[in-house]
């Protein structure tokens, strides 16, 4: 996949994609988000927070996603990729099918795509004020409606989790998301930004689900 950075256009070549699970800070948050999946059949973690690994095919950059059914929905997330020796920050989904996650959350995260922004920022320039940058999406219902809203300081800090997992180069991952608006709701267009008030810019991204028919 290519990235646009300050520095021009990188290519990276992921060989392994971690999906980090329950890493909200407060564990008041933590607790809303097990309500919402508990309330559409999910059970709750084992642990929190938990690292689920899926293919790094999962991730792309295509702006239509296609999924079995209509029971899958966005969450916006910052994304961490190791690329060279240097850690970057982008933005991610991590598109879950709902009805599977009832089953096995580590299946569900499989069983879609990960749409991912095409633009990178180097870590080591928002370290510093990660906790000020707002992660934003939103979902259409007859217009757009915001969906999820926050600061990255509601996540655990992102370095925190970095060396929890050890990514190593060419490796990326997801680093958890903030609760839904209303609850967890399907739509099929999305729309997410991650955005810097300290250097004045965002990442945007958005995309369309094509629900696939089941058929048995």
């Amino acid at each position: 996949m290519n990235f646009s950075t300050q520095n021009g256009t990188i290519s990276v070549d992921l060989n392994s994609t971690i999906v980090a699970g329950w890493t909200g800070r407060s564990r008041a948050s933590v607790d809303h988000h097990i309500k919402e999946l508990e309330e559409i059949g999910i059970a709750p973690p084992s642990k929190v927070p938990l690292f689920y690994r899926v293919s790094s095919d999962l991730l792309t950059q295509n702006k239509t996603i296609q999924v079995l059914g209509p029971h899958s929905s966005g969450e916006a997330e910052p994304i961490v990729i190791c690329f060279n020796g240097t850690n970057w920050l982008g933005l991610a989904s991590d598109h879950t099918d709902r009805k599977l996650e009832s089953y096995s959350i580590a299946y569900s995260k499989q069983a879609c795509p990960k749409p991912i922004a095409d633009t990178l920022w180097e870590f080591a320039d928002v370290e510093s004020h990660l906790d000020k940058i707002v992660l934003r999406s939103w979902i259409f219902v007859k217009d757009w409606e915001l969906y999820q809203e926050g600061f990255l300081s509601a996540i655990l800090p992102l370095k925190e989790l970095i060396d929890a997992v050890g990514l190593n180069d060419n490796s990326a991952m997801l680093c958890g998301t903030l609760p839904a608006i209303g609850g967890i709701q399907y739509s099929d267009r999305f729309r997410m930004e991650l955005v810097d008030p300290v250097l004045e810019r965002k990442i945007e991204w958005s995309y369309t689900v094509v629900n696939l028919p089941i058929v048995s």
